[in-house]
């Protein structure tokens, strides 16, 4: 930092310093930056109980760091404030009837539904990357400095931290919510050694309303602001690593990739913000891809398609479980009211059937038996 001749100036200098992060991060595409102080201490008890309950299911990186999700000057020592920021990924396309448009496809048995975030290139990399050009933005204006970027790469209580900083509040369903910008965007951070004046937090305005946890497909919303990942649909489609419970499967419905729900019935995303990168823009036809088509590929074409994708992650066996329950879930509706989808989905299961994994057989074989089952709630 510029050395300064009294408290005031070093005041003035951090809050002009901080203008200039503002001013820098709009220009990297991000709609909203904020500092934060980093003692999370009223948050840790949450955490350890909701470990405790075993909320996390599968997901043991939440528990293996301990404490030191709720303490970032732990996990980088001499940190003492994170710059919190915010990026809009609703792709551009999108019009003012998207909600509207997305829900009425869950009604539409031949398309896959992928989560929004998911259908262009993997957040994880813009944001980084992003973040990394504003943290050397401020070394080449006050010199070297200690820092750490992070996006949803590391035990760092994201929704807390960007809480805490302003950038909204966490809503029911647990993700972040802001009055003019709803909750369709990605968190990142920066930790850093520098004594940044920080934000206030936001008050919380979810009211009365409990949208989210009502349409929840399986219950997953336990309370307000208390979500039991073992039932939600993004963690079984996505961080689940074995078979999909069964008394699951029939409302995961045809979401094969994460789900929106709780944040298209949200009243706030009326505000939800369009992306401003194009990286975010829809790949592979994603906004309405046919389920049969994704679930013929082969693993070549998933890796060749899907390269720069954050769905890749999951792998081509776990892509086919989620499909194959979608399918299954759509031969019931079809075996009713569209024999001919109807064929073309037992057809696309049956050629798979022999080659599968044990994982993807089981769920192969509960698909094709959906076309003799009855029609459920």
């Amino acid at each position: 930092m510029p050395s300064t001749s009294s408290p005031q100036a070093a005041r003035d200098s951090l809050a002009s310093l901080v203008a200039q992060i503002r001013a820098w991060g709009g220009e990297l595409g991000f709609d909203a930056i904020r500092i934060a102080d980093v003692d999370l201490r009223h948050a840790e008890a949450g955490l350890l109980a909701w470990l405790q309950a075993g909320y996390h299911g599968d997901m043991d990186y939440m528990a293996n760091h301990g404490t030191k999700r709720a303490r970032p000057a732990e996990l980088v020592p001499g940190t003492v404030r994170a710059i919190v920021a915010r990026m809009p990924y609703l792709p551009m396309q999108r019009d003012d009837g998207w909600r509207r448009h997305e829900l009425a496809r869950l009604d539409d048995p031949s398309t896959a539904v992928i989560s929004l975030y998911a259908r262009g290139r993997d957040y994880h990399k813009v944001l980084r990357n992003r973040l990394q050009q504003l943290a050397a933005r401020i070394e080449t204006a006050i010199g070297a400095f200690g820092y750490r970027v992070f996006t949803d790469s590391a035990p760092v209580m994201e929704v807390a931290l960007a809480s805490q900083g302003g950038l909204g509040w966490r809503g029911k369903h647990t993700l972040l919510l802001d009055r003019d910008g709803g909750s369709m965007f990605f968190l990142g951070e920066i930790l850093v050694d520098i004594p940044l004046p920080a934000d206030s937090a936001e008050a919380p305005h979810c009211g009365n309303c409990r949208r989210c946890i009502d349409i929840c497909p399986t219950q997953a919303i336990v309370e307000p602001y208390l979500v039991d990942a073992r039932r939600c649909i993004s963690y079984l489609t996505i961080e689940h690593k074995g078979a999909i419970p069964e008394d699951l499967r029939a409302p995961m419905g045809n979401r094969v990739y994460g789900c929106d729900d709780c944040q298209l019935t949200c009243p706030w995303n009326k505000f939800a913000h369009r992306a401003t990168l194009p990286d975010f823009d829809v790949r592979n036809g994603f906004d309405a891809p046919d389920m049969a088509t994704l679930f013929d590929w082969s693993e070549a074409e998933f890796n060749q398609r899907l390269e720069g994708s954050p769905i890749r992650r999951i792998g081509h066996e776990r892509w086919l479980r989620n499909l194959a329950v979608g399918l299954g879930n759509s031969l019931r509706a079809a075996a009713v009211n569209d024999p001919a989808l109807a064929e073309r989905i037992r057809a696309s299961l049956r050629a798979r059937l022999d080659a599968a994994t044990p994982l993807v057989r089981e769920h192969i074989e509960w698909a094709l038996a959906q076309d003799r089952a009855p029609e459920r709630g």
